[in-house]
Formats: C-alpha cells, sequence, structure tokens
C-alpha cells in the first residue's frame, strides 16, 4: 500500500475519535439514537477542525446496521462500503469546483431514486459558500422539502456568505478551534503509533503553530518528523524545521525596543533574514510574544496562562514589569497592522524595519498611543531627575545653564483685561463649552494648558510638556480647536503655541480665565 500522510491515515473511524468537537457529536450521537435525524445540517467552522471528518461518520452512523453511541460500527456491510468509497449512499461534491447552477440541477435529478440499499442518501457538499446564487436558489426548493431518506450535510469555512434562506433550513453546527493542549495530546498518542520519540516542549509548539486546526498540526508534525527522520523530535529541530524563532530572540528584541537602540533592531531583522526565517511568521509570533507579556502584566494568575519555558517566563515576567500597558497595546497595533500589510507587500523586510523603528521612536507618529508613550518616557526621566536631587547627584554644566537661559521665552508679567482683544476673550469665557466639543483626545491634552494672550494679540496656549505642545503645533489638531471654538463663539481666532519648560516661567503667564472671571465678578458686586 503507498504512505499515506498522517492525516488521512489517523482520520477518526467514530465520534469518540475526534477531538474538541464534543458538543457536536454528542448531539449528533443522541440523534442517532433517538431517530430524530434531520434533513438539512450546516457545519460551519475553521479549516482543519473536522467538519468533513464528522459529515463521513454521520453518513456512515445513519446507514450503519449495528449504531453504537460512538456512532458506526465500521464492521457492517455498509460502513465497510462507505469507508471503501464504493457506496452510492454516500456523495461528496466540492462546491469550489462544482458551483455552477447545471451541477446543481444534475444532483436534484440524482435525489429523486431512493437508495438501493442501507436507509439514507446522504449528500455531503464541502465549501458550500462557493456556490452561484442561481445554484443556492436551485437547491433551496430540495432542501426545504426533500424525500425521507435524503441528507444534506453543507460545510462552510465561511458561514456568513450563505444566504439567508439556506441558513434557515439547516441545523447549524459550529466547529470550535482545537485546544493546544487536546492537538498536543493527539499529536503524542500518534507517534507512539509510529514509534517516534518527541519532547513535550516540541509537540507544545507544533500544536501552537497549528492555531487550532488539528489537521494542519499533523501535517507540521509529519514536516518535522521527515526531516529528522529516525531521531528524536527536540524543541530546536522542530524550530528548525518550521523556520520559527527562539524566544531568546524575542527577549534581544524587546531589550533593544525599550532602550531605543534602533542599530540592534535592524540587527536582529538582518540575522532573522540570514537564517533564512519568514518574516511574517516572526511578525505573528512576536504579536504573540507581547500578548503573553500583556497577560503576565495584567493577570492574576498570568503565568499559568503563558504556555512557555519557567526561564522564558521569568524573562517575560521582568519586561512586563518594566514596560508601561499604553507601550503594550502601541506595540501590538503596529505590529498587527503591519502583518495584514505583509500579507501583500513585496518588500517585506523594508516594511518591518520601518515599523520596528516607529517602536523605537514614538515620535514618527502623531496618533493618542505614541503620545501616552512618550509621556510614559517623560514621567520616568522626571523620577529619575527626582531621585537625582535627592541624593545629590544632580550637576547641571555652566553650558546647558546658558543655553536654557537663551531658549527661555519672553514673559508677559501681567495684562490688563481691556487690552485683551475680543475675539480671545469670546474664546476663554466659553472655554468650558469649546471643550465638550472637540474630540477626547483633544480634551485631554488641553488639561494643564495655560490661557494668556501673545503681543499680537493671538490666544498663546502655553504647555508644560512637550509632547502636548507638540500636539497641537499639528495643523490638523489646531484646526479643531479653531473649528470648535468658530462653531460656538463666532469668531475666527489664531493660536500661538508655546512650550515653558520651567514652572517659574510658567507663572509669569497671566492666566486669562482668571482674570476675565475677576473681571466678571467685580461688574457683578
Amino acid at each position: 500500500m503507498s504512505y499515506q500522510a498522517l492525516y488521512r491515515k489517523y482520520r477518526p473511524k467514530d465520534f469518540s475519535d475526534v477531538k474538541g468537537q464534543e458538543h457536536i457529536v454528542t448531539t449528533l450521537s443522541n440523534q442517532i439514537k433517538a431517530n430524530r435525524i434531520g434533513h438539512a445540517y450546516l457545519f460551519c467552522g475553521t479549516r482543519g477542525t473536522g467538519k468533513t471528518t464528522v459529515a463521513k461518520i454521520f453518513a456512515k452512523a445513519v446507514n450503519c446496521e449495528n449504531p453504537s453511541p460512538q456512532g458506526p460500527c465500521g464492521t457492517c456491510a455498509m460502513c465497510q462500503a462507505i469507508e471503501a468509497h464504493t457506496s452510492m449512499n454516500v456523495v461528496e461534491i466540492d462546491a469550489a469546483s462544482n458551483n455552477r447552477v447545471d451541477d446543481v440541477r444534475q444532483v436534484i435529478d440524482e435525489v429523486q431514486y431512493s437508495p438501493a440499499e442501507g436507509r439514507y442518501k446522504v449528500y455531503i457538499i464541502d465549501e458550500v459558500h462557493m456556490l452561484t446564487t442561481s445554484a443556492f436558489n436551485a437547491l433551496l426548493k430540495t432542501l426545504e422539502e426533500p424525500p425521507a431518506y435524503l441528507i444534506f450535510i453543507l460545510a462552510t469555512t465561511e458561514a456568513h456568505k450563505i444566504p439567508l434562506t439556506i441558513l434557515s433550513r439547516c441545523q447549524r453546527y459550529d466547529f470550535k478551534r482545537i485546544r493546544v493542549d487536546e492537538i498536543a495530546a493527539r499529536l503524542q498518542e500518534l507517534l507512539e503509533r509510529e514509534n517516534v520519540e518527541a519532547e513535550p516542549e516540541a509537540l507544545n509548539y507544533i500544536a501552537r503553530q497549528a492555531d487550532g486546526a488539528l489537521r494542519d498540526g499533523l501535517s507540521l508534525l509529519e514536516q518535522c518528523i521527515s526531516f529528522y527522520f529516525g531521531e528524536k523530535l527536540t524543541f530546536e529541530n522542530a524550530l528548525n524545521v518550521l523556520g520559527a524563532v527562539d524566544h531568546a530572540v524575542y527577549h534581544q528584541l524587546m531589550e533593544a525596543l525599550v532602550e531605543n537602540r534602533v542599530d540592534d533592531v535592524i540587527q536582529v531583522v538582518a540575522n532573522m533574514i540570514e537564517k533564512g526565517k519568514d518574516l511574517t511568521q516572526f511578525v505573528n509570533e512576536f504579536i504573540w510574544y507581547l500578548r503573553n507579556m500583556l497577560v503576565v502584566k495584567t493577570a492574576d494568575n498570568g503565568e499559568q496562562l503563558v504556555d512557555m519555558s519557567a526561564e522564558n517566563k521569568k524573562e517575560l515576567k521582568q519586561y512586563a514589569e518594566i514596560i508601561e500597558l499604553p507601550v503594550i497595546f502601541r506595540y501590538i497595533r503596529i505590529l498587527s497592522e503591519l502583518a495584514n500589510r505583509m500579507k501583500y507587500g513585496n518588500n517585506k523586510r523594508i516594511m518591518l524595519e520601518v515599523a520596528l523603528i516607529k517602536l523605537c521612536r514614538p515620535r514618527m507618529e502623531r496618533d493618542y498611543d505614541s503620545l501616552v508613550q512618550r509621556l510614559c518616557a517623560i514621567e520616568q526621566t522626571n523620577e529619575e531627575l527626582q531621585e537625582a536631587l535627592a541624593s545629590g547627584n544632580l550637576t547641571v554644566s555652566a553650558q546647558q545653564h546658558t543655553q536654557a537661559k537663551e531658549e527661555a521665552p519672553v514673559l508677559r508679567k501681567d495684562i490688563r483685561p481691556e487690552a485683551v482683544p475680543d475675539d480671545v476673550r469670546a474664546v476663554v469665557q466659553n472655554w468650558k463649552q469649546i471643550l465638550g466639543r472637540v474630540s477626547p483626545v483633544c480634551r485631554s491634552m488641553l488639561a494643564d494648558v495655560r490661557l494668556s494672550v501673545s503681543d499680537d494679540g493671538k490666544l498663546m496656549m502655553a504647555f508644560g510638556q512637550e509632547v502636548t505642545a507638540e500636539y497641537f503645533r499639528s495643523e490638523e489638531h489646531q484646526n479643531e480647536l479653531v473649528e470648535a471654538a468658530g462653531q460656538l463663539t463666532g469668531k475666527e481666532i489664531s493660536l500661538d503655541i508655546r512650550y515653558v519648560e520651567s514652572r517659574q516661567e510658567m507663572s509669569a503667564f497671566p492666566e486669562l480665565r482668571n482674570i476675565i472671571k475677576n473681571v466678571e465678578i467685580e461688574i457683578l458686586d
């Protein structure tokens, strides 16, 4: 007999051998036991989760001469005929290549004849979402009022493409992704039958790569044991065959990102290319690494929810304690967007390097996550300065002092209320209402702003953080605030954005909200 792939050789023969779909096999077994068999079923789920396998087992079970709670007996004449693909009672149709209305009409003509042997004729239509609209319409009447001996089993990976008229006439069963531990256990079971040794860590890694599809896991396993034929399958062997990356590389990359070392980040990418690693897979696995870090940082029992060695967990926990949550979210967002683009990109290396440089340089972006990361960095710097001041180890050179003095803004010591231009006064008087008209991000950036007036009559907005000042130096964000003020006051104002580093210099700018408020109180008195 010719060689068979593992997923074909060990395809389940009855319901007891199906993994991860207990909610479905139990329901189907009870239907057979109670003789409450439906006429149309829709099996939905991702690839490799057992849709076609369960359909074939069910087709044998309803025709089996001696069915059991586990499904078909496998020994009667009908079971053997169906298993050998010689029975006319079970017909498999690939809708991907037989999707025309003429193909469906041929099926409709065939189902008019009752089975010569057995009780049911079962039509398994795989990838049914590929049928054309006219083909679905042709199938609809037969699906609605089929002969008593006819069963349709429709299988699809994209249930949202099935017309509602078809869905309403089927019993729908959703196949779940199979858990990593269930896939690993199944792989171990099959390797014992094949007399092949493997490390549990290697099987767990293959199970994770399968992404919930047992068939994919078997294909990956076969690839690994074929490459290292006659040898024990180790974790390192699995990494080499599948083009994957050891966790040490992700630790190295994370350290370089945290310390903003662009040179080392680029070198990591170069090393991956030199070793022939797939960059798309590298990005997806690094996203999973960040997910694990997020779990460890936020969940009470995070370390128990992460599937990796104790040593890797220890290093992961160290980085999780250092990195702020918004930074991890930003990393995941940028890399997830990158993973989607890399599917269709030509130069994946450049795309990856640009994304990693963005992670090292938050100033390259103006989105909320990047601003939060820069604020976190500023806060950390302030804490370091406070520690240095407390210990007496902080020194400022004369050159730094002179430079700071030269860059200090021109200060306005006082201002008369009547000197405030009408447009600026109107904006300051309606400031709270204006804040209600801007976006939440813009509003949060204005929390610590100091409103004053410049020498040329503009509304001066002084910020104590460079990040917030940079935010409003953007023309887009300035326009948002100007438009909100114009809609409320009918005035068109000009802005003067200032970054004031010193608190003393900031206090020298008169706060218009206080001045105008005091004037209004005096008038009321």
